[in-house]
């Protein structure tokens, strides 16, 4: 019988052990896509790009056609990177960019993370890629977007199929976060969440403001009594 330790499991994501491949978040995308709706897209799009700012995961940002079609990714995502290059491409598949793949090996991670319009086309085809190709892949689903439900939901279907794992914005942030004692990073963490992070965002300014509760109560010496009220 295995004896459990308190380790966490290696199919959890941390800051150092992936890329995050932001994809054609762009306003001619944008304007197709009815499985989320524009303000939802743009927020959890934001979530994941500071968290992976916060937290110093390798992000590539790519578009297709910026100047020419498409037009330019949403300033949520590009705010959060200030400097950083955007590679544009003419292939529909990430993964078949040359300048893209470029930047892959030069990181060298064997996971990646992807997020962008649309699932059905612009996330199966690097997703389906990198898989072939020996990488595990995770796909941010309320992060992406398609011209229908029906679309959306089968392209998700076929990634998990194919052995890609799905997970949520917040999920993302929070997966990176993991321990609230990791004081360094709680105050970007928690204001990203704040920001972008909904009901759980407004629960956390009601606790701060009413309570002065924080979830690292035990290690900043706020008491049990203040994190009880936080939750």
């Amino acid at each position: 019988m295995a004896n459990a330790t308190p380790t966490p499991g290696k199919l959890l994501l941390s800051p150092n052990d992936h890329i995050l491949i932001m994809i054609d978040f762009q306003s001619q995308m944008s304007f197709a896509t009815k499985s989320i709706d524009a303000v939802s897209l743009r927020n959890n799009a934001a979530l994941i790009s500071h968290a992976a700012a916060e937290f110093k995961v390798p992000t590539i940002l790519t578009t297709v056609a910026e100047k020419s079609f498409s037009g330019p990714m949403f300033n949520e995502i590009t705010d959060a990177f200030p400097g950083e290059k955007l590679l544009d491409r003419t292939s529909m598949n990430t993964w078949e960019d040359a300048a893209v793949i470029q930047r892959v090996n030069e990181i060298g991670k064997k996971r990646v993370v992807l997020a962008g319009l649309w699932t059905s086309v612009c996330i199966v085809g690097p997703a389906l890629s990198a898989l072939d190709q020996g990488y595990e892949v995770y796909i941010v689903t309320d992060a992406c977007g398609d011209v229908s439900t029906e679309a959306h939901e089968r392209a998700i279907e076929r990634m998990i199929q194919a052995g890609s794992r799905p997970m949520t914005s917040l999920q993302y942030l929070l997966e990176l976060q993991r321990d609230w004692a990791r004081t360094e990073t709680y105050d970007t963490t928690t204001g990203i969440a704040k920001k972008y992070g909904g009901a759980y965002g407004l629960g956390i300014i009601y606790a701060k403001t009413m309570f002065g509760g924080r979830e690292d109560a035990h290690a900043t010496g706020v008491g049990m009594a203040t994190e009880a009220a936080a939750r």
